[in-house]
């Protein structure tokens, strides 16, 4: 275990190749606004990431709470990555004892993590991230003349010059599981911004285009909502395989395998999902005086 976080001190860490900035904002001492995530996340200026997780008070019942900023500088509601990351950190630098599971508050609704064990590079986690809703209302998205919908579960959807298959859902986050599309890095890229950006989604979607290999094992490409491409995502390999399972595709225990590496899903009969994943922390740094004055 190493100390706790000071002042203007981080810890970088990834899950699946999805980096995140971990900050301590009791001690951090610089508040993140929109402008000092996207100038802080910048790979070129900054110090660069996929996000920031802050460490925040926690609430009556929780042993950790976080907020999680996307790179753009906006704020996500949850991310599995995020929360393996977060609670492995947790763990590391004495905010929480790594022998019982750990109750997290996101604004996505608690999560709790759980570690199952420490080979000498990284951490694996066990993280139960809640119910999935297909439900339109808890995304939320609206039918295409902006009407209510109830569910939008294998519907078409139309985007730009084209109508792909989509099952909608919710996680604690919204995202939009593309079934029938090329399985195609440069169409995910055209595609992607597109359906994170269509006007059914009024606060925007995350995006995974998908192919089935065999009843356990599907194949992802993210299209992360305030990210963009991206190499892995927690909280969508859990609609990956929850769109799967209710699609009648996979078994309800699933492999979700994305360019950054493989999660494992586990969609429950009352639609609970979890996954079991790494975190692995690369680097412990200090915000410099310039960097800081440019903020």
């Amino acid at each position: 275990m190493t100390a706790m976080l000071t002042r203007h001190e981080f810890v970088r860490s990834h899950g699946l190749g999805n980096d995140y900035l971990v900050v301590d904002g009791d001690t951090f001492g610089i508040e993140l606004t929109e402008e000092r995530i996207r100038k802080i996340c910048d790979r070129h200026s900054g110090v660069g990431s996929d996000g920031i997780l802050e460490r925040v008070k926690a609430p009556a019942g929780f042993g950790a709470a976080v907020r999680i900023y996307n790179p753009d500088g906006s704020e996500a509601e949850k991310s599995g990555n995020g929360v393996r990351i977060f609670a492995k950190f947790c763990f590391d630098h004495g905010y929480a004892s790594d022998k019982a599971p750990l109750k997290i508050h996101t604004l996505g609704g608690p999560v709790e993590a759980r570690l199952l064990e420490r080979p000498s590079d990284r951490s694996v986690l066990r993280v139960s991230m809640g119910q999935v809703s297909f439900r339109c209302a808890d995304l939320p998205m609206t039918g295409p003349d902006k009407s209510v919908v109830d569910e939008w579960v294998a519907r078409k959807l139309k985007v730009g010059d084209r109508e792909l298959t989509a099952t909608c859902l919710s996680v604690g986050n919204p995202h939009a599981v593309i079934l029938d599309a090329p399985f195609d890095e440069e169409f995910a890229k055209k595609y992607g911004p597109q359906i994170e950006n269509h006007a059914q989604f009024p606060r925007r979607t995350n995006v995974q285009f998908v192919r089935v290999r065999d009843r356990n094992t599907v194949e992802a490409l993210i299209w992360e909502r305030g990210a963009g491409w991206t190499q892995s995502s927690g909280s969508s390999s859990c609609a990956v395989a929850a769109a799967c399972v209710r699609a009648g595709l996979t078994e309800r225990a699933v492999k979700v395998v994305m360019p950054g590496g493989t999660l494992e899903v586990v969609v429950g009969q009352d639609w609970s999902l979890e996954q079991v994943g790494f975190a692995q922390e690369i680097s412990r740094g200090l915000i410099s005086s310039d960097l800081v004055a440019a903020l």
